[in-house]
């Protein structure tokens, strides 16, 4: 890897003599040498010191000397402290720049977020006739990455290969994560699999891991984990790798796996930084272990703003608002200000507790008290709090009133508000706003005609299906995803594709008869269809959660909990049938739905019945 500022000056001052043992310690710099004045540039704290040195540079008559312009333009362009106007004031005066000065100007550009100057200084270094080395392309490189510049990043892709850099790690590393980042992952896969293997250290397989990661192409960052593991001791990951994976993790929830990691972690590792140990406290609690993500938490030695969110929000998925409200007291206790993402974790926690009063508070407290101004993100989540609640008018009435326009998201948490207690005359306002708009979101028209349905409106629901077809818009399939032995596996409902279709199916038919004894009765009135009973019952059947519990309990221990990810609101008749598969076969089942974590057991539900 490119060297770091501090240490590239480091090097550069260690061939330097140090100044006179006799020396004042004071600077006197008007009698100071070439190389005591270069020396000076490593005490620098600040421009006026930095200044002061060049002045002197100046006067007499150092800066014809390369290696001193070099260092003091490596100095200006890569210090915290440093000013990009001020380095090209010195790179104007520098005679016959060489490729090291143009690294700098290039790197220094990157660092400070000019990356259209970036690469307008690798154009003029190209046009000087100046040529480039391996440390220039992974700057450029990353330049381009930032400004999702594909076309150039494919232009300089030509450059590394006409100038013979295509063996060069690092380079080829640059051109994955440029790729990646561009949203062209075959691109990023063609450079990855041309390399050597012999070649593929550690870091081309961070970069290829991280552009996938970047595209939420989670299963694919699990499967390439599991090749690079393949490669032996060489191929130790680090933390970044890591970091991406507990991100896959998260999303799939691929909670033994993450387990394996953590423990990789623990045993390589002597002390985590704060962004591996708040990775693992969201990848627990997303799921669906809030205590194991608590354990993390609270054994953190430096926690910071984004570990209080990280654990606020998880609280709240699982429905823990009062909770959330003590870790958000800790966090103002430590003397941490809260940030409006603070907050919108803080009222979602309210909204899924159903504590109406600690969310209005909250609400007032973020402008009161932290000056924070509210935004559409906090309404919406103000209106979905009262949705939840069953204030459907009280809602309306509060969007009325905002300072702002509210926006698709806003009016989507009423409309769901209103699909959840059944109020057609509100619903059908929200849903006019939405389709006013020209939105292609197709669970707006699914719940406006799942509204009708429920009212056993036929037509209504056939005209909001003709709408549909007619802009093209597809209803989203209900799917959940289970993870057996470490492996995540996907159910879509009605799903007869998998391999183990029969098996499955024959466990759903001994389901039903078991739970049928218990008391069980399917809720018909999930199927909005106007179908009869007999169909609805069977479609109900099939709905992936169950493929997906089913699946699992052929295939886990008996008393191993089952966990599952679904991309939908899980369905009352789903809710009802897993509180008593958890009594039936003695299993705990964590589902994560599209909202919120619902735990089983015993016959239960940890949401009480209110999501």
């Amino acid at each position: 890897m490119i060297a770091t500022s501090s240490s590239l000056l480091h090097q550069v001052h260690h061939q330097l003599s140090p100044p006179p043992e006799h020396c004042c310690p004071e600077l006197n710099l008007s009698s100071l040498k070439e190389q005591q004045c270069l020396t000076q540039l490593k005490t620098c704290k600040n421009m006026e010191d930095f200044k002061l040195i060049h002045t002197h540079v100046v006067k007499f008559g150092f800066l014809h000397n390369p290696f001193a312009a070099s260092n003091l333009l490596l100095t200006c362009a890569l210090s915290d402290w440093g000013s990009m106007d001020y380095a090209c004031s010195i790179f104007r005066q520098m005679e016959e720049p060489v490729t090291f000065d143009f690294n700098c100007m290039i790197r220094g550009f990157v660092k400070d977020m000019s990356n259209d100057e970036a690469l307008f200084f690798y154009c003029e270094m190209m046009e000087s006739g100046v040529e480039p080395d391996k440390f220039t392309y992974p700057f450029v490189l990353k330049a381009c990455a930032k400004l999702r510049g594909l076309e150039e990043g494919m232009q300089i892709h030509g450059h590394v290969f006409k100038l013979g850099f295509e063996e060069d790690e690092f380079v080829m590393n640059s051109l994955i994560s440029m790729y990646g980042k561009c949203g062209k992952i075959e691109l990023s896969c063609a450079v990855f699999d041309r390399m050597d293997d012999c070649c593929k250290g550690v870091a081309s397989w961070s970069a290829i891991i991280s552009a996938h990661a970047s595209l939420k192409m989670w299963s694919e960052c699990l499967i390439l984990f599991e090749c690079m593991n393949r490669g032996g001791h060489e191929r130790r990951p680090e933390e970044s790798i890591l970091v991406s994976v507990l991100s896959a993790c998260t999303h799939l929830g691929a909670i033994d796996l993450g387990r394996s990691v953590h423990g990789f972690l623990l045993r390589n590792i002597r002390e985590l930084n704060p962004i591996v140990e708040t990775s693992l406290i969201d990848m627990y609690v997303k799921c669906g272990s809030l205590e194991k993500g608590l354990s993390v938490f609270e054994r953190m030695h430096e926690r910071n703003q984004l570990s209080y969110s990280s654990m606020i929000s998880g609280m709240a998925m699982h429905g823990h608002g009062r909770e959330a409200l003590k870790v958000f007291s800790d966090m103002l206790k430590e003397g941490l200000q809260p940030d409006d993402v603070v907050y919108v974790s803080l009222l979602s926690a309210c909204s899924h507790a159903g504590i109406v009063d600690e969310g209005l508070q909250c609400f007032e407290r973020m402008v009161t008290d932290h000056d924070i101004e509210p935004t559409i993100q906090h309404y919406g989540c103000f209106v979905d709090l009262l949705g939840r609640a069953g204030m459907i008018n009280e809602a309306i009435e509060f969007i009325r009133k905002m300072p702002i326009k509210p926006n698709e998201i806003v009016w989507r948490s009423l409309l769901s508000a209103c699909k959840m207690h059944h109020n057609l005359e509100i619903g059908e306002i929200a849903a006019k706003y939405l389709f006013k708009s020209n939105l292609t979101n197709p669970s707006d028209y699914t719940m406006l005609s799942n509204i009708y349905a429920r009212d056993q409106r036929w037509k209504d629901v056939a005209k909001v299906r003709v709408e549909m077809n007619r802009k093209g818009l597809n209803q989203t399939p209900g799917c959940s995803l289970v993870e057996v032995e470490r492996k995540v596996y996907k159910f879509v409902s009605q799903d007869k594709s998998h391999p183990k279709c029969k098996e499955i199916y024959e466990m759903i038919h001994q389901m039903e008869w078991q739970l049928k004894f218990e008391g069980y009765v399917a809720d018909t009135s999930q199927i909005l269809l106007d179908v009869d009973e007999d169909e609805k019952k069977e479609r109900l059947k099939a709905h992936s959660q169950k493929l997906a519990i089913a699946f699992a309990l052929i295939h886990s221990s008996h008393g191993s909990p089952i966990r599952i990810t679904r991309n939908l609101r899980m369905c009352n008749d789903c809710h009802t049938h897993a509180k008593f598969i958890s009594v039936v076969y003695e299993r705990e089942i964590t589902v994560r739905d599209r909202y919120r974590f619902h735990h089983f057991k015993d016959g239960t539900c940890s949401c009480k019945d209110y999501w």
